[in-house]
């Protein structure tokens, strides 16, 4: 078996069946929770997956989203779609895709901010990011929606070594289908 390799590449650069690769690990990984809206966030940013001789091990994605703290309006990367194949858990696959996209946020954006799973949460905060201690809300049609079942599960890093916006506050998110964050 080879050592498993990590590459990086913008969603453009993806032919169409590494985008169909990369799906079917989302729906094995996810058992099945994961929606065509899923799918949909986590293109047009970088993807970030390793293999191997075996195939697709891990992957994950970092897009832009406009999120508003406070009247400001942030850039901020926003990591999609991280999932490791259950047969390769527990080896240091998910903290690499993750420290991927972690200089991608550095490089690129204010700060970062995902939404993890419980499965997940102890990955995010293991590498320094933290749930948001304010409100999360979405700027929706009729106006700012907040949305109390992903408080407690927002996690956010600065980029860089840069802070967070001050104060706990809500981070109104930018509106899209299915699952806001």
């Amino acid at each position: 078996m080879t050592e498993p390799t990590l590459r990086t590449a913008h969603t453009c650069r993806l032919g169409p069946t590494d985008l169909d690769e990369i799906r079917a690990l989302l729906d094995t990984a996810f058992e099945g929770d994961f929606s065509d809206d899923d799918w949909d966030h986590s293109l047009g940013g970088i993807h970030a997956w390793i293999r191997d001789g075996s195939g697709l091990l891990a992957h994950g994605s970092v897009i832009q989203r406009r999120v508003v703290h406070l009247g400001r309006s942030y850039r901020i990367g926003y990591v999609e779609a991280v999932a490791v194949r259950a047969d390769r858990r527990r080896e240091g696959l998910g903290g690499r895709i993750m420290a991927e996209l972690e200089e991608v946020v550095d490089g690129a954006y204010a700060f970062g901010a995902l939404s993890a799973s419980a499965a997940g949460a102890a990955l995010y905060a293991g590498r320094g990011w933290r749930v948001w201690p304010g409100r999360i809300a979405v700027q929706a049609r009729y106006g700012v929606e907040r949305l109390p079942g992903e408080e407690g599960s927002t996690y956010v890093r600065g980029a860089a070594g840069r802070g967070l916006p001050t104060g706990s506050g809500t981070l109104v998110f930018d509106w899209r289908d299915g699952d806001v964050t």
